[in-house]
């Protein structure tokens, strides 16, 4: 059984390896590498998948509200990102099953149109998921 107090770091360790991930499927992609885009794209929705399981676990287990007790400008700066990351990781689920349904038909038009928003999305919800680890738990 894993402790409830690791469950922060593990899903700051998924969230930096979503990072990378999907840094790989957009490199893979500008190179016109269609299977390796796939192969990363699909691990960073694993990846994704996994974080949100324990995320939710940790969350119904421990209560809904992480508090953040500094202040000053680092308060400000906290609730900046915390508050432009919750809206946008919510767009993340829908955004990413409409983008796989289109790949899995091949309409890589309407692919392309969903992930050319998606992708920068997804990559800013990662990438302040691990900020939030480090403003928490860290600073």
């Amino acid at each position: 059984m894993i402790e409830l107090t690791t469950i922060p770091t593990i899903n700051a360790s998924l969230n930096g390896v979503a990072t990378c991930l999907l840094l790989a499927g957009w490199i893979f992609i500008r190179r016109g590498d269609r299977k390796h885009h796939m192969q990363a794209m699909i691990a960073a929705l694993t990846v994704s998948a996994v974080f949100l399981g324990f995320y939710l676990y940790y969350h119904f287990n421990v209560g809904a509200v992480t508090r953040y007790e500094r202040g000053g400008l680092l308060r400000a700066l906290y609730f900046f990102i915390l508050f432009t990351h919750i809206p946008l990781a919510m767009l993340v689920v829908p955004g990413c099953l409409a983008a796989v349904w289109h790949a899995y038909k091949k309409n890589f038009v309407k692919h392309v149109k969903i992930t050319r928003w998606l992708w920068p999305v997804w990559m800013y919800v990662s990438v302040t998921g691990v900020a939030i680890y480090l403003m928490l738990y860290t600073f």
